[in-house]
């Protein structure tokens, strides 16, 4: 998909250059920045979950809390 974003004439520079060096496009480094960006911002969000109980008064067998609420239905 095509996108058009306004960057300022410093940051296009530097994109060229970096291009250059790795002989890439500058689409190429946009896109790997991005995929960077929202892999870095998805992660804490995901790692969140983990761990919600930890620490908590209830201190409870993941089975025995499956079966438990088994037993509500």
């Amino acid at each position: 998909m095509r996108t058009l974003i306004d960057l300022e004439d410093k940051a296009v520079a530097a994109l060229d250059r970096l291009a250059r060096e790795e002989n890439v496009s500058r689409s190429a480094l946009i896109r790997e920045a991005v995929a960077d960006l929202l892999q870095r911002r998805e992660k804490p969000r995901m790692e969140t979950a983990f761990g919600l109980w930890a620490g908590s008064d209830r201190e409870v067998d993941g089975v025995a809390y499956q079966r438990s609420l088994r037993e509500e239905w």
